[in-house]
């Protein structure tokens, strides 16, 4: 294996790629940023697109996407009141720069299927 001069990384963004990773890498983000780009409005439907997910962390992480400008939330004033999600331009690219992270983890599972088991 070549040996990598890591000289030339920035410490901050370095802890900028940290934050971004560990965003995207949180427990069901990834799935209901996916539920979005899918198709899914309606609270309902994102609870109903992702298996396992409780009602109460579904809004917990639709809330923290929201502050993370990744999903933008839509009030419609009626009676009852309409609410919505909708992936932001920057959650749905991060959904797109994760695809090949998916690859990626296809990839290994058929090369090291033990390891991820493990």
């Amino acid at each position: 294996m070549r040996a990598t001069n890591f000289e030339h990384i920035n410490d901050d963004e370095c802890r900028q790629f940290q934050d971004a990773v560990e965003l995207a890498g949180r427990k069901w983000n990834a799935a209901i940023l996916l539920a979005g780009a899918r198709g899914a409005r309606r609270f309902s439907e994102y609870r109903e697109s992702i298996d396992g997910i409780s009602d109460r962390l579904l809004s917990a992480r639709l809330r923290e996407l929201e502050l993370e400008g990744l999903i933008e939330r839509d009030v419609t004033p009626t009676t009852p009141v309409m609410i919505s999600y909708t992936p932001t331009e920057d959650g749905r690219r991060l959904i797109t720069l994760m695809h090949p992270l998916v690859l990626w983890g296809r990839n290994r599972a058929v090369k090291t299927p033990s390891a991820l088991s493990a």
